[in-house]
């Protein structure tokens, strides 16, 4: 039995599963008695690649499989292991869950395809900052050896089970890494513990040498150093420069002013740490430009009630979103050069429109994708966005759902805001907020009258859009919803 990682697409939830399966990538025989196939470094490994290793010993007798932290995603480094629904001695059958893993934008679904038995499971649940590659948990089939060779398929990944130091090499970056503070233990005394554990204990001041474990083979969890008492000031002025330097991320909230107000700090989600990395990203290297122009809503609402009249035989739906959604892609490719993408040193201009539309969830801000939204039917688009919709509130997208883009479209009508400027995605080049319609004088046919208005702004990239060209392209979203029957043609 062999064991590897994959992502599939649930048959009932929709929730992306990392799968526990058959491969064609064989340990070579020739290899010595518990020797693993080289790994690659954390950024290395590829969403397709082995997640698991088998150990032989030297009459090539199965040994237990080691289960790694897969990549979801060609940048993806590490991961949170969300929550184990599986504990050591169960067996597990094909299709059974066993976790629940955290990536920057969803949570999927761990699924074992293969049957067996859980020898140990290496990262506590709740562990943050799980790199990829990092042992998570060991699975001994029914004709392997499930006593003698459990913490050699453990060592790889815990490093701290005291092995020769041959065998404790191949241990992933998660341990060692992340939070070099615990290494003040002595060779001898080695503390265990995750990096999550280790990072809240340079965080408090504790010594971990001193903090008895909960977790499995007595690893130290964040429970553990929670409940602890911080220990003196001085051990911890007397750690070395590096530790003091590898614990300053940890410390800078702490630089925020305490007035003395009352307050609850919650701890930010990988979803939320990935908002504020990005958009800080964007507003510090994308020099944007806002253009803001009013856009007669009149046509477009009665061409929305018809439309919903002739499709409310088939279920079908439309809000007034899907049809700008339309109108972003069909403007795009009228005005191409605001279809791009700035990339150092050159400019990619994309031939079709997939529209990312933010949609808010509950662990933050998402924007599945509406793939080639010009060419697709509004019928088809409010199908589809209905769909994408209740799966981000879900935390159910699938990676390719909400990766990519060309451009952005960002809706706050729905709350009364008049217009705001929004922050351009990074790699894109431009976004569009729209505001709410609202019944304005305006001058029709060169006579006042009332109308119902609706304020978009663009942000663009600067780098890579004139004004001039920004501007052609609020024109043709203008023209298309005020000239609506161009969005059904």
């Amino acid at each position: 039995m062999r064991c590897d990682m994959a992502i599939c697409p649930s048959r009932s939830t929709g929730i992306g599963k990392f799968v526990c399966g058959a491969s064609g990538n064989p340990l070579d025989p020739t290899r010595h008695a518990g020797e693993m196939a080289p790994r690659k470094d954390a950024g290395e490994v590829s969403a397709t690649a082995p997640s698991s290793l088998r150990y032989q010993d030297t009459e090539n007798t199965p040994m237990p499989i080691a289960i790694k932290m897969p990549a979801l995603s060609p940048t993806m480094e590490e991961g949170t292991l969300a929550k184990w629904l599986v504990k050591v001695g169960d067996k597990v059958s094909s299709g059974d869950i066993m976790a629940e893993i955290e990536t920057d934008k969803a949570t999927m679904e761990f699924e074992a395809v293969d049957e067996g038995t859980i020898v140990s499971i290496d990262v506590a649940e709740g562990s943050e900052g799980v790199k990829v590659g990092t042992v998570i948990a060991t699975l001994a089939g029914e004709d392997e050896d499930a006593s003698a060779p459990a913490p050699k398929a453990v060592a790889p990944a815990a490093a701290p089970v005291p092995v020769p130091a041959p065998k404790a090499e191949p241990a992933p970056a998660a341990v060692s890494t992340p939070a070099p503070a615990a290494a003040s233990a002595s060779k001898g005394d080695r503390v265990i513990a995750t990096p999550l554990a280790k990072r809240i204990a340079a965080d408090k001041g504790i010594d971990l040498k001193g903090v008895a474990g909960s977790g499995p083979n007595g690893r130290i969890i964040r429970a553990d150093v929670e409940g602890a008492k911080p220990a003196a000031a001085a051990p911890v002025s007397t750690v070395a420069p590096a530790v003091a330097s590898a614990a300053a991320p940890a410390r800078a909230p702490a630089a925020v002013p305490d007035f003395g107000i009352p307050y609850e700090a919650q701890k930010l989600n990988n979803v939320r740490k990935t908002i504020a990395r990005r958009l800080t990203e964007a507003k510090q290297t994308i020099p944007h430009i806002y253009l803001t122009v009013d856009i007669r809503l009149d046509a477009l609402l009665k061409l929305r009630g018809d439309l919903n009249k002739a499709l409310e035989a088939q279920g079908v739906k439309l809000s007034v979103n899907d049809l700008i959604i339309k109108a972003l892609a069909k403007a795009l490719m009228q005005v191409p050069k605001c279809n791009v993408s700035f990339a150092g040193d050159e400019l990619r201009s994309f031939k079709r429109a997939d529209i990312s539309v933010a949609v808010a969830a509950p662990s933050g801000l998402i924007t599945p994708i509406i793939v080639d939204a010009g060419s697709k039917s509004v019928s088809a688009i409010a199908t589809e966005m209905k769909a994408l919709a209740n799966k981000a509130r879900e935390g159910k997208l699938q990676p390719h759902e909400y990766q990519g883009g060309t451009a952005s479209l960002s809706n706050l009508g729905m709350f009364s805001i008049k217009n705001f400027d929004a922050v351009i995605n990074p790699p894109q080049a431009m976004i569009m907020a729209v505001g709410a319609g609202e019944q304005r004088p305006y001058v029709i046919d060169g006579a006042l009258g009332i109308a119902t208005v609706m304020s978009a702004t663009g942000s663009f990239d600067h780098r890579a859009i004139d004004g001039a060209d920004g501007a052609e392209l609020m024109q043709a979203f203008k023209n298309l919803i005020e000239n609506p029957l161009g969005l059904v043609a």
